[in-house]
């Protein structure tokens, strides 16, 4: 891919641009803008940390009151669970199995 007439004067805007927007921050005007973009950035990394912090909380709540409602109105809902649990699981490594598998022979030898 070669270098055309767009891709050249594409470079030339976005580095009139860089040169623009560094002069601009150079001024009393742009300084006041860094700063109020620092103070807004670390108030959001704060938020941020802080909801973090208290997500184990909130899930946990969310867990309890998910299992309250789900009881209040399904009442039966637990008994139904630990049936269908132990109807796909419970008959797994009790050895009551009748299933026998035998090896097919090695068509090579």
């Amino acid at each position: 891919m070669g270098i055309n007439s767009k891709h050249l004067a594409t470079f030339i805007l976005g580095a009139a641009a860089g040169v623009a927007a560094h002069k601009y921050l150079q001024t009393e005007e742009g300084e006041k803008l860094l700063e109020d973009l620092k103070t807004k950035a670390n108030s959001l990394k704060a938020e941020a940390e802080g909801a973090f912090d208290k997500a184990p909380e909130y899930f946990e709540e969310l867990k309890t009151k998910g299992s309250e409602t789900l009881k209040g109105n399904f009442p039966d809902v637990e008994t139904f669970l630990k049936d269908l649990y132990e109807k796909f699981v419970g008959n797994k490594g009790t050895g009551s199995s009748t299933t026998e598998v035998t090896p097919t022979p090695d068509p090579i030898s």
